[in-house]
């Protein structure tokens, strides 16, 4: 407790200076405030006896007699600002006591560098624009707590340059992402959130109600079938930057709101995707980080070579289950291998989801697709032309993770409604229903194609070597907090 009571004392001060300052007159929470540039582009091109004009966040402060040195930062970077009280004035000198590390202040002045050569602002004006009543984190200690951090994204940003280098890479590679695809004709497009079907991947939802229409909605687990009806109706090349929201399990590879990227290629197929991705992947990287080889939790990941595993071979070869056996005989063979399978009522489809998991490729130096998946894994996907039992679809995996997943997108309308029917058997939360919408749209007709889903999240864990997924989501989904005692 006596943490809170010293922070309390701390802010009770606070607010005392913020009664000084409305008392003099003055605002605390200032408006617009010109600046002429960003505190970066001053120190990159610096001048001697340039007039400038920056804002910023107050983070530290050095007192040395009748003048003042304190450290400014703003998103592009810091500065040192001087302060002399016979330059600003004997009375705006001491109101400089109100002022406190974590403020946010305007700053007008002159550029030049001390002795020892640090680019600096003789400040002739230094206004506040807003008063911090919390403290910030002890300099030396920072904000160490990791769930602190995720709760107080707000504090973290401010605190950790590591970290708000993450959030900056990520918005460059989404950009470098959208650059790629706009230039090779593809069209960004959006797609409801709210679904009365939940569809296009497996996941249990989340439901909401819609008053006026008295009816019970999804929030989307994927926007896979939208885009397929934008193919059946002439838009050839999509994409889609999406939130996908699944009620299921949080881990520091899991969230239950998340970011993917989808897109779709009429006349393409699986293969025309594991290309794409390949260029897309490698541009990203070496446009945001400049090069192509690097580090992931300590291994290293090289992107100038892909190589392709099968998994139906991996079944063979672990468990001696091959796609055309019964699902009796695999759990013999399971059994054999001393992994149990509860539940004798398993249907083929959740037997193969089980095992899968236990099936992932041996740990490599560079990024692996795993091809010859079963059919019963993906209901969407066409089956390969030499074997009915596995489908065209690929699923990479970088560093050890699965980053993505394409396949060759299935177009037949009645193979496709045997398959949604199929996979409701025994899935409560879609209530029996199929997609009849969208068995009816390919009727109509949907051009042969390859779709491609990239989680976002992840692949902005692999390109800044983030352990958790929770280092690259601002405000990642937690527990309510916990208060300790009063706080003010």
């Amino acid at each position: 407790m006596s943490g809170i009571i010293e922070e309390n004392e701390l802010i009770k001060t606070r607010k005392a200076k913020l009664d000084a300052i409305g008392a003099s007159g003055i605002y605390a929470y200032g408006g617009r405030f010109d600046v002429t540039s960003t505190i970066k582009a001053v120190c990159d091109n610096f001048t001697e006896s340039a007039a400038v004009t920056v804002a910023g966040r107050i983070m530290a402060c050095r007192e040395h007699g009748k003048s003042r040195f304190y450290d400014v930062r703003d998103a592009s970077g810091k500065i040192q600002v001087y302060i002399k009280a016979d330059i600003l004035g004997e009375a705006s000198y001491k109101f400089l006591d109100n002022f406190d590390i974590g403020d946010m202040v305007g700053v007008k002045g002159e550029t030049f560098k001390t002795r020892t050569g640090e680019p600096t602002i003789k400040a002739t004006e230094f206004t506040i624009l807003a008063k911090s009543l919390r403290p910030l984190p002890e300099k030396w200690h920072g904000l160490k707590d990791v769930e602190t951090r995720y709760r107080q994204r707000y504090v973290d940003l401010i605190m950790n340059e590591d970290s708000k280098s993450v959030f900056v890479a990520r918005s460059r590679i989404v950009s470098e992402i959208r650059r790629f695809l706009d230039e090779r004709g593809f069209l960004e497009v959006e797609t409801p959130m709210m679904q009365s079907i939940p569809g296009g991947a497996a996941g249990k939802p989340f439901r909401t109600h819609h008053e006026a229409l008295d009816i019970d909605l999804y929030l989307r687990i994927a926007p896979e079938l939208y885009l397929k009806r934008l193919l059946v109706g002439g838009l050839d090349k999509v994409y889609e930057i999406n939130r996908n929201f699944r009620n299921e399990g949080i881990s520091t590879r899991h969230n239950p709101e998340f970011t993917m990227l989808e897109v779709y290629e009429a006349y393409s197929d699986c293969a025309g995707m594991m290309k794409l991705t390949g260029e897309l992947i490698t541009n990203a990287a070496q446009k945001v980080l400049g090069k192509t080889q690097f580090e992931y939790q300590g291994k290293p990941v090289d992107l100038s070579k892909w190589e392709r595993v099968s998994f139906a071979e991996l079944m063979k070869e672990q468990f001696g289950i091959t796609p055309q056996d019964h699902q009796d005989e695999w759990i013999k063979k399971l059994k054999k291998k001393g992994i149990e399978i509860e539940g004798k009522e398993l249907s083929r489809t959740q037997l193969i989801n089980i095992v899968g998991e236990l099936v992932e490729p041996k740990a490599h130096n560079h990024p692996v697709f795993v091809i010859d998946l079963f059919k019963e894994m993906c209901p969407l996907a066409k089956t390969k032309k030499d074997n009915p039992f596995l489908t065209d679809r690929f699923e990479l995996y970088i560093g050890g993770m699965e980053i993505a997943n394409a396949y060759s997108e299935l177009n037949d309308p009645i193979e496709q409604k045997k398959r949604f029917e199929a996979d409701l058997e025994g899935v409560k939360e879609k209530k029996g229903k199929l997609d009849e919408d969208f068995v009816r749209a390919l009727e109509y007709g949907m051009p042969p194609a390859g779709g491609l889903g990239i989680g976002i999240d992840r692949l902005v864990m692999v390109l800044t070597n983030a352990a958790s997924i929770r280092d690259v989501i601002l405000f990642p989904q937690l527990k309510p907090e916990i208060r300790q005692g009063p706080d003010r």
